[in-house]
Protein backbone atom coordinates (compact mmCIF):
# COMPACT_ATOMS: atom_id res chain seq x y z
CA UNK A 1 0.00 0.00 0.00
CA UNK A 2 1.22 3.61 -0.77
CA UNK A 3 2.32 5.95 2.03
CA UNK A 4 1.80 9.38 0.76
CA UNK A 5 -1.15 10.36 -1.78
CA UNK A 6 -0.87 13.65 -3.89
CA UNK A 7 -4.43 14.67 -4.78
CA UNK A 8 -4.73 16.55 -8.03
CA UNK A 9 -7.65 18.17 -8.08
CA UNK A 10 -9.53 20.57 -5.88
CA UNK A 11 -13.47 20.75 -4.54
CA UNK A 12 -15.13 17.98 -3.17
CA UNK A 13 -13.36 15.18 -4.73
CA UNK A 14 -10.37 15.75 -3.60
CA UNK A 15 -11.96 15.99 -0.13
CA UNK A 16 -13.91 12.76 -1.12
CA UNK A 17 -10.65 10.85 -2.20
CA UNK A 18 -8.59 12.27 1.06
CA UNK A 19 -11.35 10.73 3.05
CA UNK A 20 -10.35 7.22 1.69
CA UNK A 21 -6.79 7.98 2.08
CA UNK A 22 -7.27 8.32 5.93
CA UNK A 23 -9.23 5.38 6.25
CA UNK A 24 -6.75 3.48 4.34
CA UNK A 25 -3.91 5.07 6.85
CA UNK A 26 -2.14 6.63 3.92
CA UNK A 27 -1.05 10.55 4.21
CA UNK A 28 -2.47 13.06 1.92
CA UNK A 29 -1.13 15.87 0.18
CA UNK A 30 -3.08 18.39 -1.20
CA UNK A 31 -1.99 20.52 -3.98
CA UNK A 32 -3.91 24.29 -4.79
CA UNK A 33 -3.92 27.49 -6.34
CA UNK A 34 -4.14 31.24 -4.94
CA UNK A 35 -7.00 31.04 -5.51
CA UNK A 36 -7.94 27.84 -2.84
CA UNK A 37 -6.00 28.06 -0.09
CA UNK A 38 -8.51 27.92 2.04
CA UNK A 39 -10.54 25.16 0.72
CA UNK A 40 -11.27 22.68 3.16
CA UNK A 41 -9.05 20.03 1.09
CA UNK A 42 -6.03 22.10 2.00
CA UNK A 43 -6.96 22.57 5.78
CA UNK A 44 -7.93 18.92 6.18
CA UNK A 45 -4.93 17.33 4.24
CA UNK A 46 -1.56 16.28 5.82
CA UNK A 47 0.50 18.35 3.94
CA UNK A 48 -0.49 20.74 1.03
CA UNK A 49 1.48 22.51 -1.47
CA UNK A 50 0.56 25.99 -3.60
CA UNK A 51 1.19 24.89 -7.39
CA UNK A 52 0.25 28.65 -9.19
CA UNK A 53 -2.23 30.84 -9.73
CA UNK A 54 -6.12 30.72 -10.13
CA UNK A 55 -5.85 29.93 -13.90
CA UNK A 56 -5.89 25.62 -14.38
CA UNK A 57 -3.57 25.88 -16.74
CA UNK A 58 -1.04 27.87 -14.47
CA UNK A 59 -1.91 25.00 -11.18
CA UNK A 60 -4.26 21.93 -11.63
CA UNK A 61 -3.09 21.34 -15.16
CA UNK A 62 0.66 22.05 -15.28
CA UNK A 63 2.19 18.96 -14.57
CA UNK A 64 5.94 20.25 -13.70
CA UNK A 65 4.07 21.97 -10.66
CA UNK A 66 2.78 18.54 -9.82
CA UNK A 67 5.52 16.22 -10.18
CA UNK A 68 7.28 19.22 -8.45
CA UNK A 69 5.31 18.89 -5.65
CA UNK A 70 5.04 14.64 -5.59
CA UNK A 71 8.89 15.28 -5.28
CA UNK A 72 8.98 17.60 -2.62
CA UNK A 73 6.46 15.82 -0.28
CA UNK A 74 7.94 12.26 -1.36
CA UNK A 75 4.09 10.70 -2.43
CA UNK A 76 4.63 7.71 -3.78
CA UNK A 77 1.35 7.50 -6.03
CA UNK A 78 -1.49 10.37 -7.80
CA UNK A 79 -5.02 10.33 -7.59
CA UNK A 80 -6.43 12.70 -10.24
CA UNK A 81 -10.17 13.14 -9.30
CA UNK A 82 -11.93 13.74 -12.07
CA UNK A 83 -11.57 16.49 -14.95
CA UNK A 84 -8.04 18.44 -15.04
CA UNK A 85 -5.65 15.69 -15.54
CA UNK A 86 -7.50 12.61 -14.87
CA UNK A 87 -7.84 11.63 -18.38
CA UNK A 88 -4.69 12.77 -19.65
CA UNK A 89 -2.16 9.64 -21.05
CA UNK A 90 1.00 12.00 -20.87
CA UNK A 91 0.50 12.77 -17.19
CA UNK A 92 0.07 9.34 -16.27
CA UNK A 93 3.19 8.17 -18.48
CA UNK A 94 5.03 10.96 -16.91
CA UNK A 95 4.67 9.89 -13.06
CA UNK A 96 5.23 5.91 -14.00
CA UNK A 97 9.07 7.30 -15.47
CA UNK A 98 9.58 9.06 -12.16
CA UNK A 99 8.23 5.90 -9.89
CA UNK A 100 4.58 7.27 -8.86
CA UNK A 101 2.09 5.20 -9.55
CA UNK A 102 -1.07 6.47 -11.28
CA UNK A 103 -4.09 5.50 -10.05
CA UNK A 104 -6.28 5.21 -12.38
CA UNK A 105 -6.16 2.71 -15.85
CA UNK A 106 -2.61 2.74 -18.25
CA UNK A 107 -2.11 5.37 -20.08
CA UNK A 108 -2.69 3.18 -23.26
CA UNK A 109 -5.95 2.66 -22.61
CA UNK A 110 -6.71 6.19 -21.37
CA UNK A 111 -5.21 7.17 -24.80
CA UNK A 112 -7.56 4.68 -26.69
CA UNK A 113 -10.92 5.48 -25.12
CA UNK A 114 -10.06 9.24 -25.13
CA UNK A 115 -10.09 9.05 -28.95
CA UNK A 116 -13.73 9.08 -30.06
CA UNK A 117 -13.34 7.02 -33.21
CA UNK A 118 -10.61 4.53 -31.88
CA UNK A 119 -12.48 4.13 -28.67
CA UNK A 120 -15.95 3.42 -30.77
CA UNK A 121 -13.17 0.92 -33.18
CA UNK A 122 -12.05 -0.59 -30.20
CA UNK A 123 -16.07 -1.72 -28.60
CA UNK A 124 -17.15 -2.62 -31.92
CA UNK A 125 -14.10 -5.20 -31.80
CA UNK A 126 -15.09 -5.97 -28.20
CA UNK A 127 -18.61 -6.52 -29.13
CA UNK A 128 -19.90 -3.77 -27.25
CA UNK A 129 -23.13 -2.09 -29.73
CA UNK A 130 -22.24 1.12 -31.09
CA UNK A 131 -24.15 4.13 -32.91
CA UNK A 132 -23.85 3.88 -36.58
CA UNK A 133 -22.10 6.55 -37.73
CA UNK A 134 -18.92 7.14 -39.76
CA UNK A 135 -15.97 4.70 -39.90
CA UNK A 136 -13.30 7.59 -38.47
CA UNK A 137 -12.92 11.23 -38.83
CA UNK A 138 -14.80 12.99 -41.77
CA UNK A 139 -12.36 15.18 -43.54
CA UNK A 140 -14.97 17.50 -46.01
CA UNK A 141 -18.87 18.39 -46.82
CA UNK A 142 -18.58 16.10 -49.24
CA UNK A 143 -17.94 13.44 -47.31
CA UNK A 144 -19.96 13.72 -44.46
CA UNK A 145 -22.70 14.83 -46.83
CA UNK A 146 -22.68 11.60 -48.12
CA UNK A 147 -22.11 9.69 -45.36
CA UNK A 148 -25.25 11.59 -43.86
CA UNK A 149 -27.65 10.65 -46.74
CA UNK A 150 -26.71 7.26 -46.12
CA UNK A 151 -27.71 6.86 -42.86
CA UNK A 152 -30.89 9.21 -42.57
CA UNK A 153 -31.12 12.62 -41.25
CA UNK A 154 -30.76 14.17 -38.40
CA UNK A 155 -27.31 13.35 -37.71
CA UNK A 156 -24.70 14.46 -34.89
CA UNK A 157 -21.67 15.60 -35.55
CA UNK A 158 -18.93 15.31 -32.40
CA UNK A 159 -15.02 15.87 -31.84
CA UNK A 160 -13.23 13.03 -31.97
CA UNK A 161 -11.50 15.01 -28.71
CA UNK A 162 -14.80 16.04 -27.00
CA UNK A 163 -16.41 16.05 -24.44
CA UNK A 164 -19.08 17.87 -22.13
CA UNK A 165 -20.99 18.71 -25.72
CA UNK A 166 -18.01 20.82 -26.54
CA UNK A 167 -17.54 20.33 -30.41
CA UNK A 168 -21.42 18.48 -30.97
CA UNK A 169 -23.60 19.59 -33.11
CA UNK A 170 -26.87 18.62 -34.60
CA UNK A 171 -27.60 18.64 -38.52
CA UNK A 172 -31.89 17.67 -38.69
CA UNK A 173 -30.98 18.26 -42.93
CA UNK A 174 -29.10 18.41 -45.76
CA UNK A 175 -28.94 22.22 -45.44
CA UNK A 176 -28.06 22.43 -41.62
CA UNK A 177 -25.15 20.17 -42.69
CA UNK A 178 -22.32 22.79 -43.36
CA UNK A 179 -22.66 25.20 -40.84
CA UNK A 180 -23.10 22.53 -38.07
CA UNK A 181 -19.47 20.79 -39.21
CA UNK A 182 -18.02 24.57 -39.23
CA UNK A 183 -18.85 24.76 -35.80
CA UNK A 184 -18.68 21.62 -34.45
CA UNK A 185 -14.74 21.89 -36.21
CA UNK A 186 -14.28 25.69 -35.07
CA UNK A 187 -15.74 24.81 -31.45
CA UNK A 188 -13.26 21.30 -31.12
CA UNK A 189 -9.95 23.47 -32.62
CA UNK A 190 -10.90 25.83 -29.41
CA UNK A 191 -11.60 23.57 -26.58
CA UNK A 192 -9.20 20.41 -27.49
CA UNK A 193 -6.86 21.80 -30.09
CA UNK A 194 -8.32 19.32 -32.40
CA UNK A 195 -10.69 19.68 -34.47
CA UNK A 196 -11.08 16.46 -35.65
CA UNK A 197 -14.90 14.87 -35.77
CA UNK A 198 -16.97 12.39 -36.88
CA UNK A 199 -21.05 11.81 -37.61
CA UNK A 200 -23.32 9.25 -35.86
CA UNK A 201 -27.25 8.98 -36.09
CA UNK A 202 -29.04 11.20 -34.07
CA UNK A 203 -31.05 9.16 -31.92
CA UNK A 204 -34.61 10.96 -31.51
CA UNK A 205 -35.70 10.06 -27.82
CA UNK A 206 -32.93 8.09 -25.94
CA UNK A 207 -32.31 7.84 -23.17
CA UNK A 208 -28.19 8.16 -21.84
CA UNK A 209 -27.88 5.28 -19.43
CA UNK A 210 -23.77 4.44 -18.37
CA UNK A 211 -22.53 0.71 -16.87
CA UNK A 212 -19.88 1.34 -14.25
CA UNK A 213 -17.24 -1.03 -14.65
CA UNK A 214 -13.61 -1.96 -12.54
CA UNK A 215 -10.89 -4.16 -12.93
CA UNK A 216 -7.80 -5.02 -11.26
CA UNK A 217 -5.27 -5.01 -14.90
CA UNK A 218 -5.26 -9.28 -14.29
CA UNK A 219 -8.03 -9.83 -16.01
CA UNK A 220 -10.73 -10.25 -13.71
CA UNK A 221 -13.50 -6.98 -14.00
CA UNK A 222 -16.98 -6.69 -13.30
CA UNK A 223 -19.93 -4.60 -13.45
CA UNK A 224 -21.63 -2.36 -10.62
CA UNK A 225 -25.05 -2.11 -12.11
CA UNK A 226 -25.93 1.08 -14.31
CA UNK A 227 -26.78 4.93 -13.57
CA UNK A 228 -29.29 6.81 -15.50
CA UNK A 229 -28.11 10.05 -16.73
CA UNK A 230 -30.80 11.18 -19.23
CA UNK A 231 -31.60 14.76 -16.98
CA UNK A 232 -29.10 16.86 -18.88
CA UNK A 233 -28.54 20.56 -20.00
CA UNK A 234 -26.59 21.15 -22.84
CA UNK A 235 -25.12 17.35 -22.89
CA UNK A 236 -24.28 18.47 -19.12
CA UNK A 237 -25.68 16.22 -16.37
CA UNK A 238 -27.30 17.73 -13.69
CA UNK A 239 -29.44 14.86 -12.46
CA UNK A 240 -28.08 11.08 -11.70
CA UNK A 241 -29.98 7.61 -10.51
CA UNK A 242 -29.64 3.86 -10.18
CA UNK A 243 -31.31 1.62 -10.95
CA UNK A 244 -33.21 3.03 -14.30
CA UNK A 245 -36.44 3.26 -14.31
CA UNK A 246 -36.33 2.31 -18.17
CA UNK A 247 -34.52 -1.01 -17.62
CA UNK A 248 -35.30 -4.18 -16.28
CA UNK A 249 -32.89 -6.78 -14.68
CA UNK A 250 -32.77 -8.91 -18.26
CA UNK A 251 -31.48 -5.70 -19.96
CA UNK A 252 -29.63 -5.00 -16.99
CA UNK A 253 -27.63 -8.06 -16.52
CA UNK A 254 -27.48 -8.50 -20.82
CA UNK A 255 -25.81 -5.03 -20.88
CA UNK A 256 -23.92 -5.50 -18.15
CA UNK A 257 -22.29 -8.44 -19.17
CA UNK A 258 -21.03 -7.60 -22.35
CA UNK A 259 -18.77 -4.55 -20.61
CA UNK A 260 -17.71 -6.35 -18.49
CA UNK A 261 -16.36 -9.39 -20.65
CA UNK A 262 -14.99 -6.39 -22.62
CA UNK A 263 -13.04 -5.23 -19.74
CA UNK A 264 -11.66 -8.52 -18.78
CA UNK A 265 -10.43 -9.18 -22.29
CA UNK A 266 -8.44 -5.46 -22.56
CA UNK A 267 -7.59 -6.65 -18.95
CA UNK A 268 -8.59 -2.73 -17.62
CA UNK A 269 -7.38 -1.72 -14.67
CA UNK A 270 -9.60 0.93 -11.93
CA UNK A 271 -12.84 2.55 -12.30
CA UNK A 272 -14.05 3.48 -15.67
CA UNK A 273 -17.74 4.30 -17.17
CA UNK A 274 -19.04 2.93 -20.69
CA UNK A 275 -21.81 5.30 -21.89
CA UNK A 276 -24.71 4.30 -23.88
CA UNK A 277 -27.92 5.73 -25.53
CA UNK A 278 -30.73 3.46 -24.95
CA UNK A 279 -34.02 3.48 -26.64
CA UNK A 280 -36.07 1.26 -28.11
CA UNK A 281 -34.59 -1.71 -26.37
CA UNK A 282 -31.56 -1.34 -27.57
CA UNK A 283 -28.15 -0.04 -26.70
CA UNK A 284 -25.32 2.13 -28.29
CA UNK A 285 -21.86 3.05 -26.97
CA UNK A 286 -21.25 6.56 -27.25
CA UNK A 287 -17.92 6.75 -25.11
CA UNK A 288 -16.01 5.18 -22.24
CA UNK A 289 -14.90 7.62 -19.19
CA UNK A 290 -11.48 6.05 -17.73
CA UNK A 291 -11.78 7.57 -14.66
CA UNK A 292 -14.00 7.77 -11.51
CA UNK A 293 -17.18 9.70 -12.75
CA UNK A 294 -18.92 12.87 -10.81
CA UNK A 295 -22.02 10.32 -10.18
CA UNK A 296 -19.86 7.28 -8.72
CA UNK A 297 -21.74 8.36 -4.98
CA UNK A 298 -25.25 6.92 -6.60
CA UNK A 299 -23.78 3.56 -7.34
CA UNK A 300 -21.83 3.14 -4.03
CA UNK A 301 -25.02 3.76 -2.41
CA UNK A 302 -26.96 1.00 -4.06
CA UNK A 303 -23.78 -1.61 -3.94
CA UNK A 304 -22.22 -0.94 -0.48
CA UNK A 305 -19.22 -0.94 -2.17
CA UNK A 306 -15.97 2.41 -1.87
CA UNK A 307 -15.37 3.22 -5.70
CA UNK A 308 -12.21 5.14 -4.23
CA UNK A 309 -11.00 3.16 -1.79
CA UNK A 310 -11.06 0.23 -3.95
CA UNK A 311 -9.43 2.68 -7.15
CA UNK A 312 -6.23 2.64 -4.16
CA UNK A 313 -5.94 -0.92 -3.86
CA UNK A 314 -6.56 -2.03 -7.42
CA UNK A 315 -3.25 0.97 -8.27
CA UNK A 316 -1.07 -0.93 -5.19
CA UNK A 317 -0.84 -3.86 -7.32
CA UNK A 318 -3.95 -6.04 -5.08
CA UNK A 319 -6.47 -7.91 -7.19
CA UNK A 320 -10.46 -7.07 -6.99
CA UNK A 321 -11.84 -7.60 -3.39
CA UNK A 322 -15.12 -9.22 -5.06
CA UNK A 323 -16.34 -11.10 -7.81
CA UNK A 324 -19.31 -10.23 -10.16
CA UNK A 325 -21.92 -12.47 -7.64
CA UNK A 326 -20.64 -10.90 -4.60
CA UNK A 327 -22.11 -7.77 -5.95
CA UNK A 328 -25.77 -7.06 -4.85
CA UNK A 329 -27.69 -4.21 -5.86
CA UNK A 330 -30.02 -2.95 -2.96
CA UNK A 331 -32.85 0.38 -3.19
CA UNK A 332 -32.21 3.89 -5.45
CA UNK A 333 -30.16 6.70 -5.12
CA UNK A 334 -30.38 9.77 -6.90
CA UNK A 335 -28.08 12.62 -6.82
CA UNK A 336 -28.43 16.20 -7.93
CA UNK A 337 -25.16 17.97 -8.68
CA UNK A 338 -25.50 21.52 -6.59
CA UNK A 339 -23.74 24.35 -8.89
CA UNK A 340 -23.21 27.57 -7.61
CA UNK A 341 -25.63 29.15 -10.40
CA UNK A 342 -28.52 31.05 -11.18
CA UNK A 343 -31.79 28.68 -11.31
CA UNK A 344 -33.19 29.56 -14.46
CA UNK A 345 -30.28 31.09 -16.79
CA UNK A 346 -27.17 29.11 -15.21
CA UNK A 347 -25.24 32.37 -15.16
CA UNK A 348 -22.49 31.30 -12.88
CA UNK A 349 -23.05 33.35 -9.34
CA UNK A 350 -19.30 32.69 -8.00
CA UNK A 351 -18.98 34.64 -4.17
CA UNK A 352 -19.28 34.06 -0.20
CA UNK A 353 -21.62 31.69 0.88
CA UNK A 354 -22.88 33.56 4.34
CA UNK A 355 -25.16 30.57 5.53
CA UNK A 356 -24.13 26.83 5.16
CA UNK A 357 -26.78 24.22 6.10
CA UNK A 358 -26.63 20.68 4.57
CA UNK A 359 -29.34 18.56 5.15
CA UNK A 360 -29.40 14.99 7.40
CA UNK A 361 -31.28 12.13 8.26
CA UNK A 362 -31.13 8.51 7.38
CA UNK A 363 -30.60 8.00 3.24
CA UNK A 364 -29.12 11.05 2.50
CA UNK A 365 -25.40 11.84 2.25
CA UNK A 366 -23.73 15.29 1.39
CA UNK A 367 -20.65 15.77 -1.00
CA UNK A 368 -19.33 18.69 -0.47
CA UNK A 369 -15.75 20.83 -0.28
CA UNK A 370 -17.63 23.67 0.95
CA UNK A 371 -18.24 25.75 4.51
CA UNK A 372 -19.97 28.62 5.58
CA UNK A 373 -18.00 31.84 4.95
CA UNK A 374 -16.43 29.94 2.09
CA UNK A 375 -15.57 32.01 -1.02
CA UNK A 376 -16.96 30.28 -4.30
CA UNK A 377 -13.93 31.59 -6.49
CA UNK A 378 -14.99 32.72 -10.49
CA UNK A 379 -11.90 30.44 -11.83
CA UNK A 380 -13.80 26.73 -12.19
CA UNK A 381 -16.47 24.44 -12.13
CA UNK A 382 -19.59 25.62 -10.48
CA UNK A 383 -20.16 22.47 -8.94
CA UNK A 384 -20.10 22.89 -4.58
CA UNK A 385 -21.77 19.91 -3.59
CA UNK A 386 -23.74 17.00 -4.47
CA UNK A 387 -26.95 15.70 -2.82
CA UNK A 388 -27.38 11.75 -2.70
CA UNK A 389 -30.40 10.14 -1.22
CA UNK A 390 -30.92 6.42 -0.58
CA UNK A 391 -34.03 4.55 -0.49
CA UNK A 392 -35.83 1.10 -0.08
CA UNK A 393 -37.23 2.14 -3.45
CA UNK A 394 -37.71 4.78 -6.04
CA UNK A 395 -40.36 6.04 -4.63
CA UNK A 396 -39.24 6.50 -1.21
CA UNK A 397 -36.22 7.65 -3.18
CA UNK A 398 -37.85 10.65 -4.47
CA UNK A 399 -39.66 11.44 -0.74
CA UNK A 400 -36.51 11.73 1.11
CA UNK A 401 -35.23 13.89 -1.64
CA UNK A 402 -37.89 15.95 -1.76
CA UNK A 403 -37.33 16.22 2.08
CA UNK A 404 -33.71 16.70 1.25
CA UNK A 405 -33.86 19.31 -0.37
CA UNK A 406 -36.14 21.39 1.83
CA UNK A 407 -33.68 21.28 4.39
CA UNK A 408 -30.26 22.62 1.92
CA UNK A 409 -30.12 26.25 2.59
CA UNK A 410 -27.45 28.25 0.94
CA UNK A 411 -27.40 31.63 1.28
CA UNK A 412 -24.97 34.17 0.00
CA UNK A 413 -25.03 32.67 -3.54
CA UNK A 414 -27.39 31.46 -6.20
CA UNK A 415 -27.69 28.04 -6.42
CA UNK A 416 -29.78 25.08 -8.62
CA UNK A 417 -31.84 23.86 -5.61
CA UNK A 418 -34.59 25.81 -6.58
CA UNK A 419 -34.86 24.02 -9.52
CA UNK A 420 -34.58 20.64 -8.34
CA UNK A 421 -36.97 21.27 -5.92
CA UNK A 422 -39.43 22.16 -9.11
CA UNK A 423 -38.22 19.22 -10.86
CA UNK A 424 -38.65 16.37 -8.83
CA UNK A 425 -42.56 17.64 -8.90
CA UNK A 426 -43.19 17.19 -12.52
CA UNK A 427 -45.20 13.70 -13.15
CA UNK A 428 -42.71 13.16 -16.21
CA UNK A 429 -40.05 12.69 -13.72
CA UNK A 430 -41.47 11.28 -10.56
CA UNK A 431 -42.63 8.62 -13.36
CA UNK A 432 -39.29 8.10 -14.83
CA UNK A 433 -40.58 9.14 -18.00
CA UNK A 434 -37.92 11.23 -19.35
CA UNK A 435 -35.01 11.26 -22.30
CA UNK A 436 -31.83 13.52 -22.92
CA UNK A 437 -33.92 15.94 -24.70
CA UNK A 438 -36.47 16.49 -21.38
CA UNK A 439 -35.05 19.09 -19.22
CA UNK A 440 -34.10 21.25 -22.14
CA UNK A 441 -37.75 21.12 -23.59
CA UNK A 442 -39.44 21.95 -20.13
CA UNK A 443 -36.70 24.88 -19.76
CA UNK A 444 -37.95 26.31 -23.28
CA UNK A 445 -41.42 26.05 -21.89
CA UNK A 446 -40.98 27.50 -18.55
Amino acid sequence: MFDKVLIANRGEIALRIQRACKELGIATVAVHSTADADAMHVRLADESVCIGSPPASDSYLNIPRLLAACEITGADAVHPGYGFLSENARFAEILEEHSITFIGPTSEHIRIMGDKIQAKETAKKLGIPVVPGSDGAVRSEAQAMKIAKEMGFPVLIKATAGGGGRGMKVAHSAADLGIALATAKSEAKAAFGNDSVYIEKYLQKPRHIEIQVFGDGKGNAVHLGERDCSLQRRHQKILEESPSPALNAEARERIGNVVANAMREIKYRGAGTVEFLYEDGEFYFIEMNTRLQVEHPVTEQITGIDLVLEQIRVASGGHLSFKQEDITFSGHAIECRINAENPRTFRPSPGQITYWHPPGGLGVRVDSGVYQGYRIPPFYDSLIGKLIVHGKNRNECLMRLRRALSEFVIDGIETTIPLFNELIRQPDITNGLYDIHWLEKYLGKS
